[in-house]
């Protein structure tokens, strides 16, 4: 007959039990209530969700379940879930800020090692939402931790386009953002009703901006990319602002026009004082199905055009990344919340998606890249 669990064997195993949006052992949150173990295996777990209706108590109290059940001696587990006081909210928010109580951008402190890329274009319509996206989910398949922040405000879009259907939860004043395919999302669409327009000025979207990347909980990020509204407005300023350390890549189409504006908005990078990461053109050219003839719908050379004037005018190697062809998965894949560069990652478009993506970001971070916060090209 088995003998009787523990206290220590069961918070041991309730220590491999993580906070599905936080992603940290339940037991270093203290949302452990209380163990109590009966002589014949039955073991009450108390739990405490940090807010009342979390969305995502069922899978806490499923995960619990079976990693107490797994305890040798245990018959039966009964999970009893309560909530978390206004103290010990605050508590655990002051925890998750490393001790810091105050608000803070962590990715503008000087030993930050997440990686910020501003993605940018001189108009809409050329695909930025979708380059943004797909490069994510790129960064994050090559084993990256990734965030995204839509900051289009008006044009809102990569929810649907990454598949992240679940809105936020509120922990007092920190948001836990929802995640799809791996990557942190935050929108000011997750906090909008249906498809109501945002109706705001430059000093709220300072402040919306501000709030996503000190509120909003993103944890040990390696990469976060900011998908930026069209042209060099009061958002793109905000960013330099926020984030002087943020890159800029911008993103163009091949026809001459949709260049000359979009080395406008790289071009704001030599008020700003940020680096430009390089160039990406996408809509590049067109290969009928069954042939491996190029047809270039919207011309040639933009993105080439781009890079060039923009090494010019800023006085540094400007790179053109990558030429991403047209293709209708693409745009499926955006519809449906699926990826190109995860869905159909073999693609010609899905290729140069993917290196684009490890080109910008290297290898995944490991123990030695915590040592300094200087990347390898700097050396």
């Amino acid at each position: 007959m088995s003998s009787t669990p523990t206290t220590e064997q069961v918070n041991a195993a309730l220590a491999t039990v993580q906070d599905p949006e936080i992603h940290r052992p339940i037991t270093d949150l203290d949302m452990v209530k209380s163990v109590e173990i009966a002589d014949d295996g039955l073991v009450r777990v108390g739990i405490y969700l940090t807010v009342a209706g979390c969305p995502m108590k069922g899978r806490i109290e499923k995960d619990v379940t079976e990693a107490v059940a797994k305890v040798s001696g245990v018959t039966r587990v009964s999970v009893e879930l309560d909530v978390m006081s206004d103290e010990q909210r605050k508590a655990l928010q002051t925890k998750l800020r490393g001790g810091q109580a105050e608000k803070e951008i962590p990715f503008a402190k000087p030993n930050s090692l997440t990686k910020v890329f501003a993605v940018a274009s001189g108009k809409g319509g050329v695909g930025k939402s979708s380059v943004t996206v797909n490069l994510a989910a790129a960064m994050a398949e090559q084993g990256h931790k990734v965030g995204v922040v839509d900051a289009d405000i008006y044009g809102h879009s990569v929810p649907r386009m990454i598949g992240a259907s679940e809105r936020p939860t509120k922990v007092e004043d920190m948001i836990m953002p929802p995640s799809a395919h791996g990557i942190k999302v935050i929108s000011v669409g997750m906090f909008t009703q249906g498809n109501q327009p945002v109706v705001w000025r430059g000093p709220m979207l300072h402040r919306a901006l501000q709030q996503f990347l000190s509120d909003v909980f993103w944890g040990d990020l390696d990469v976060l990319l900011m998908d930026l509204p069209p042209g060099t407005g009061d958002i793109a300023i905000s960013v330099a602002q926020m984030l002087p350390g943020a890159e800029i890549l911008v993103v163009t189409t091949p026809q001459q026009a949709a260049a000359e504006v979009a080395e406008r908005a790289g071009a704001i990078s030599a008020q700003t004082h940020q680096r430009v990461a390089g160039v990406i053109e996408n809509m590049s050219y067109f290969i009928a199905p069954g042939t491996e003839e190029r047809t270039y719908l919207f011309g040639e050379g933009g993105g080439q055009s781009v890079a060039d004037g923009l090494s010019r005018s800023l006085g540094a190697q400007v790179p053109l990344l990558g030429q991403v062809p047209l293709d209708m998965r693409l745009r499926e894949g955006s519809d449906e919340g699926k990826p190109l560069v995860l869905s159909d990652p073999d693609t010609e478009a899905g290729q140069v998606l993917r290196k684009i993506a490890g080109d910008l970001v290297g290898k995944p971070r490991g123990l030695s890249g915590m040592q300094l916060g200087i990347s390898p090209a700097g050396r």
